[in-house]
């Protein structure tokens, strides 16, 4: 079973400084129908005007995956971890037991695009932490490549939940599959592009909650970038 998420069914958040989307509840947007998908519990996709950003602000026990699609972003937070966010870098952050911290366009003339992704641990109360690595788009190229796991197989990012994220940068034409263990179940964001999985066309900014189906068949209409989550 496929359920569409159309990006124009999104909440909106506007600010001077900001457009941010989002696929499930979020701050003042409210829609019991999507409070989140198993262990997903945010998509936002947010667009952050130069020199503008979050300021300061705390978070408790989630897992927090920054994944930057255009421009660079400057990260600070409480673990003392600091610096810029590209495209093709995961960040990480395990809020944990309580971390603080601010996200800004790093650029006084250029927006940046970014998708902030939360995901519920699987303990409370564990240690703040902080992880960033790089995933050259060679890697990614009509492939699904790791970028966050439990395990950090292939030397992706760890997070606390029994969960992975896959990012892919897909041809036009191109297809890649990714097989469903039984139990689980998976989302499909597409960030850039249009896309069909097993059959249903999505375009830029859908997302697809995918349970009950054992495989996940993407093919790009033109050329595209998703993210894939494997979820408990």
């Amino acid at each position: 079973m496929i359920v569409h998420r159309k990006a124009s069914d999104r909440g909106n958040t506007r600010l001077g400084w900001l457009d941010g989307r989002h696929s499930f509840s979020f701050n003042r947007y409210y829609d019991p129908e999507w409070m989140g998908f198993r262990t997903l519990r945010v998509i936002n996709d947010d667009v952050v005007e130069p020199s503008g950003g979050f300021g300061r602000h705390p978070h408790q026990d989630m897992e927090i995956v920054t994944w930057v699609l255009d421009g660079v972003l400057k990260h600070r937070d409480s673990t003392g971890a600091e610096g810029e966010l590209r495209p093709g870098e995961a960040q990480r952050m395990s809020a944990g037991t309580g971390v603080y911290h601010s996200e800004f366009n790093a650029s006084a003339t250029e927006r940046v695009r970014l998708l902030q992704i939360w995901i519920e641990p699987a303990e409370a109360g564990m240690t703040p932490s902080y992880e960033q690595k790089e995933f050259p788009e060679s890697e990614r190229l009509n492939r699904l490549r790791v970028i966050a796991s439990q395990d950090g197989r292939e030397d992706s990012v760890t997070i606390g939940q029994d969960a992975a994220i896959y990012d892919g940068v897909l041809e036009a034409g191109a297809s890649v599959e990714h097989p469903i263990a039984a139990g689980r179940s998976a989302w499909l964001q597409v960030a850039k592009g249009k896309v069909a999985v097993n059959g249903l066309a999505l375009a830029e900014g859908d997302g697809a909650a995918i349970s009950a189906e054992p495989l996940v068949r993407i093919v790009a209409a033109e050329s595209s970038e998703v993210l894939l989550f494997d979820l408990k």
